[in-house]
């Protein structure tokens, strides 16, 4: 009987080895591994910069006729940026860029997502979105 005993428990000390040496190997889901605010404004407000710095500020030509017009003080919850005619800020938006909830859930749409430089601005807005920097 003390021998049975003995058995079954280096039995279950081996399965529990054995558990414990197969879950070290097993891959795990990525964790983010920076701490990002990952609310609509912070969210937007890294998108903002991001989009001030990399298509306007360096001059990128593919936003050369545009505008940033950064709405995030929005009172709708939904803090947003819009790409605008340079010489005509009053007009329809071409490119709207808006958060909403925690965790964020962004929306692109506008006339501009229709053209060739939609890939781009999606992988960007992406980019800045997950608290990365710099241009593409």
């Amino acid at each position: 009987m003390l021998r049975t005993f003995r058995n079954a428990a280096l039995s279950v000390a081996a399965i529990t080895v054995a558990a414990a040496a197969l879950s070290a190997c097993t891959p795990r889901a990525e964790r983010p591994t920076s701490n990002v605010a990952r609310g609509a404004l912070p969210v937007m407000e890294r998108v903002a910069l991001g989009a001030n710095a990399c298509w306007f500020k360096s001059r990128d030509p593919a936003f050369a006729g545009y505008r940033l017009a950064p709405e995030l003080n929005s009172f709708s919850g939904r803090p947003r940026i819009l790409v605008v005619k340079a010489h005509s800020p009053e007009s329809r938006p071409l490119l709207v860029v808006q958060a909403e909830g925690n965790p964020a859930r962004l929306d692109a749409f506008g006339p501009m997502m229709g053209e060739a430089v939609a890939g781009r601005i999606t992988a960007d807005v992406n980019r800045w979105a997950r608290g990365g920097n710099g241009c593409r």
